[in-house]
């Protein structure tokens, strides 16, 4: 068909003298044949492109030999693919020659379409399933509301040089819930009442030792510093002096040590480790190794306060070497004491630690010190699991065929300190009562220190690595009234 007026009723008009084209170019006849509007007839125009121009005098062209067929939805030739609910098997390709090699894994010309999944019929010869797809070949429905969870496999040692992990990544593991001390704070808390029970036990001949006990070994240590204040603030005394005067031996030492406050116990403690002839050692790290960094802060300021002098100076001055160092570290109190475990970095402190020991001929005993005095606890003990799967050996183990002397017995306590709190504190009670004689000062420590913040867990590893209850050793190996008073703190026996 044409268009109402045109051709014109009386024909073209006639063409310019010369039967020049007045747009220029082209050939002279009118309309012109294959050529486009106004001056677009001399660009260089991609040939295919001219296929669809209409034959001379129709517009638009009907029948054969006009416009091609829509490829659909305007895309190019090869498009996208049909209207919806015309899809071919398959669905959506992408455009022919635009496929990644491989397409995902599966040869090319066989890619399963973007549009429906799985295609209607099924999956074309040799293509297969996406794994996981409910229905599919092999595969089981998940149940609702759950997700199958994916199996990983076993990662690569990062040095070449380092053992595989025979298991695969290592899971750190996580503590039970701690069951608590033994000594609570006393419910209907009177100190004014505490101190006249006290001041009546000590009054005129003899003392009230069980009601010192009774009193004293009932309440927190908090509420016994309200009892001295009470006490002074009715009677005008010391309670301490009184104290010091109507007791002694062993007895007196506990009674004392339950009066102080934990950290200026420790203090004492640290002191008495340090002066005189010899040093006791494992006190030292006992103490360093448990306490929080505030603990070990407030009990720098202290020892400074009452001794005149930095711990951090009688340490230097009374040990030396690498054990020194150790000490030096750990009485910064800056341990990071976060409970995020990066598991990267757990495998890198594994490896960089069996470098350091094992691997090397010698031992550098300074990455031991880095990683041992400011890791987290939960970090290194995801590090000793790690450590273990890697080198089928336990650290404390390395240690002792690595180091040696008070450096390998500091190492150890250190590790098992982290690894196990309460079964740190077990071993060295049974260490205290084993043998002949008794330490004493270790046993009083331990059990005036440890009352009100994990006895209960003490006792049931006691028992767990010894096959006795904490109970029973310390009443065969003390007597009086100071073995009245450890098993008041005890708190019971198993």
């Amino acid at each position: 068909m044409s268009y109402p007026g045109y051709p014109p009723p009386g024909g073209y008009p006639p063409l310019p003298p010369g039967g020049a084209n007045p747009w220029g170019g082209g050939p002279t006849s009118y309309p012109p044949v294959n050529t486009l509007a106004i001056g677009l007839d001399n660009l260089n125009l991609n040939p295919p492109y001219m296929a669809g121009n209409p034959p001379p005098g129709s517009y638009p062209p009907s029948g054969p030999g006009g416009y091609p067929p829509a490829p659909g939805y305007g895309a190019p030739p090869g498009g996208y693919g049909a209207p919806p609910g015309q899809q071919p098997p398959g669905g959506y390709g992408p455009p022919p020659g635009q496929q990644p090699p491989g397409c995902y894994g599966v040869p090319p010309g066989q890619q399963p379409g973007y549009g429906m999944y799985p295609p209607p019929g099924g999956n074309p010869p040799g293509v297969q399933a996406y794994p996981g797809y409910p229905g599919a070949p092999g595969q089981t429905a998940p149940v609702p509301g759950q997700q199958p969870a994916p199996s990983y496999p076993s990662g690569p040692a990062v040095n070449p040089s380092m053992p595989a992990y025979p298991q695969g990544a290592p899971v750190a593991l996580s503590l039970k819930a701690l069951k608590g001390g033994t000594i609570r704070d006393a419910p209907g808390f009177d100190p004014l009442k505490d101190a006249e029970v006290l001041r009546k036990a000590m009054k005129g001949f003899g003392t009230d030792e069980q009601a010192i006990i009774d009193c004293l070994g009932s309440r927190s240590n908090k509420q016994r510093q309200k009892i001295m204040l009470s006490f002074k603030t009715a009677y005008g005394k010391d309670l301490i002096k009184d104290l010091k005067s109507e007791l002694s031996g062993n007895f007196e030492k506990t009674i004392l040590a339950m009066m102080k406050t934990p950290t200026q116990f420790d203090a004492s403690e640290m002191y008495e480790s340090i002066k005189g002839a010899g040093t006791d050692e494992a006190c030292l790290i006992e103490i360093l190794s448990s306490r929080t960094n505030a603990e070990i802060k407030e009990i720098c300021t202290i020892y400074k306060s009452e001794y005149k002098k930095t711990l951090e100076e009688h340490i230097r001055k009374d040990t030396s070497g690498h054990f020194q160092r150790l000490l030096v570290s750990l009485v910064q109190g800056n341990r990071d004491e976060s409970a995020n475990v990066d598991i990267t970095l757990v495998k890198r402190d594994a490896q960089e630690l069996y470098a350091a020991g094992e691997l090397k001929v010698g031992t550098d005993e300074s990455k031991f010190n880095a990683i041992l005095c400011s890791r987290s606890k939960p970090h290194l003990r995801a590090v000793f699991e790690e450590y273990r799967s890697m080198t089928g050996r336990e650290m404390e183990k390395s240690i002792c065929r690595e180091m040696s002397g008070d450096l390998e017995s500091g190492m150890v306590a250190v590790v098992k300190c982290v690894r196990n709190t309460p079964a740190y504190f077990a071993e060295r009670l049974n260490k205290a009562m084993r043998g002949a004689g008794t330490k004493d000062r270790t046993l009083i420590r331990i059990m005036v220190s440890r009352s009100e913040i994990d006895m209960l867990d003490i006792r049931e590893e006691y028992r767990r690595m010894y096959g006795k209850s904490l109970y029973t050793d310390i009443s065969g190996d003390t007597s009086g009234d100071y073995k009245k008073m450890l098993l008041k703190l005890c708190g019971g026996n198993d």
